[in-house]
């Protein structure tokens, strides 16, 4: 996934700051959707597979770097666990942040003084933002 950049390889640095965060712990349930990712299970709690978390990584920060104008990508998190985050990626990348609420009709009514029209949408919890469904994210 690395494209053979050996800066891109995953390095036992990074994996120690990725046990450190905590990354690799899931929940107890688990979506059908996630069991490729899912090393192993141990008490109850599911253990993610830390190369495949940093592939998606990967993809997810090429993606990003694809939109010439960091305005046109909004990040948007309903949750409380997210915001932070989300507020943090967009002052540091010239993102814009939607933190909060969310304002149904943003990306679909002209008319609103609050109107975007963004080339890449981030979300961090879809299942949480109920406006996800209309924009066909999966949940």
């Amino acid at each position: 996934m690395s494209g053979g950049l050996k800066v891109l390889a995953l390095q036992k640095d990074d994996v120690t700051k990725m046990l450190a965060a905590g990354t690799h712990l899931g929940a107890g349930n688990v979506n059908f959707q996630m069991l490729s990712y899912v090393f192993k299970k141990r008490n109850d709690v599911c253990i993610i597979d830390v190369k495949k978390t940093w592939e998606k990584l990967l993809l997810a920060a090429r993606v990003i770097a694809s939109i010439e104008n960091p305005a046109d990508v909004c990040v948007i998190s309903s949750r409380n666990y997210g915001q932070r985050a989300v507020l943090k990626f967009a002052l540091h990348t010239g993102a814009t942040a939607i933190a909060g609420r969310f304002t149904p009709g943003t990306f679909t009514n002209q008319i609103q003084a609050a109107f975007k029209e963004p080339r890449l949408l981030v979300v961090t919890d879809p299942s949480a933002d109920d406006d996800c469904t209309c924009l066909h994210l999966p949940c």
